[in-house]
């Protein structure tokens, strides 16, 4: 194996970071001199990323309404704000800083369930999200954020300071042709451990208050953001329009705007062409990223003077 290879191992399997380089090397027939190259770039590059870029990983788990249902509108879900009995509320959180080995998580009480009552863990991730420069979920755009927004509403609770989003439901679904698109179907797909299934009763057990059941979802919704940095990783080079890193950092060394690795090959062979414009390619070698440099390489008095197509 190449030290690339080796490095895309690792970002797949972070727990092999703290692995013998001899015991690597056999597992994954590779040089164990590779391995330890590539053990020594892959940390150098951590620790790059987590200077002055703050990337927060969540999932939250929510308890269920209570409503009252007619027959005939069981399959609709047709329901009127008259026939809810008790609305939904936020169970648990778990996050994590990306590469960071620590995972955070809170989760209400008995008889915080009890009372409805999750201000107090609402308040605790609204922290974290306050400190994130860009935050990452599964689903984040249409079910995570916009509830948890709604939590921090209800909860008069006003809104942490503005971050950018990376849904990786939505990449899978916009840049790939995926079966199934659920974290744990990717997670399978790339060959990661999935997380434990879990039945609809284990939410029923938390709206009543059963502490075993709330100690079980806290965990479970751990399991979630571990999955979600490792899916987030293996999507990482392909995602278009990635937030630019290089924009948060100081300094003017040309780095990856996914990673900020300094590694980067640029292939002056190869190009990105607009319509009156040429940029030769630079890929990264660290996380793989494929991108440009901003100056064309046609002059100002060539696009001046160049026709374009007209569409129609």
């Amino acid at each position: 194996m190449s030290i690339q290879e080796i490095i895309e191992m690792f970002v797949q399997k972070l727990y092999a970071l703290d692995m013998g380089a001899k015991k690597l090397a056999g597992w994954w027939n590779a040089d164990v001199n590779n391995i330890r190259s590539a053990k020594k770039i892959f940390r150098n590059n951590m620790k790059t990323q987590k200077q002055g870029v703050k990337i927060l990983l969540f999932d939250i788990e929510t308890a269920p309404l209570e409503a009252y249902v007619y027959q005939k509108s069981v399959w609709k879900a047709n329901i009127g704000f008259d026939k809810i009995i008790s609305e939904w509320f936020m169970l648990t959180w778990s996050a994590k800083w990306l590469f960071e080995e620590t995972v955070l998580s809170d989760g209400l009480t008995s008889k915080e369930v009890l009372e409805e009552d999750d201000k107090r863990i609402v308040k605790s991730l609204w922290k974290l999200l306050d400190e994130a420069d860009i935050v990452i979920a599964h689903n984040g755009n249409n079910f995570d954020v916009p509830n948890l927004n709604t939590r921090f509403l209800l909860n008069d609770i006003p809104p942490p300071r503005l971050y950018q989003q990376i849904d990786t439901l939505r990449i899978a679904q916009k840049q790939f042709g995926f079966t199934h698109n659920s974290l744990n179907a990717l997670a399978k797909l790339f060959g990661f451990d999935p997380k434990e299934e879990v039945h609809f009763d284990l939410w029923v057990s938390c709206r009543k208050g059963d502490e075993v059941a709330l100690a079980r979802m806290e965990e479970y919704n751990r399991r979630d953001v571990t999955l979600l940095e490792e899916v987030y990783l293996k999507l990482r080079p392909w995602i278009k329009g990635h937030p630019n890193l290089n924009l948060i950092i100081d300094g003017d060394e040309p780095r990856c705007p996914v990673c900020l690795s300094e590694d980067i090959h640029v292939d002056e062979d190869n190009f990105y062409m607009t319509a009156v414009s040429k940029f030769p390619v630079a890929t990264c070698r660290n996380c793989g990223n494929g991108g440009r440099i901003r100056q064309s390489i046609i002059s100002k008095e060539k696009r001046k003077n160049m026709y374009v197509s007209i569409a129609r």
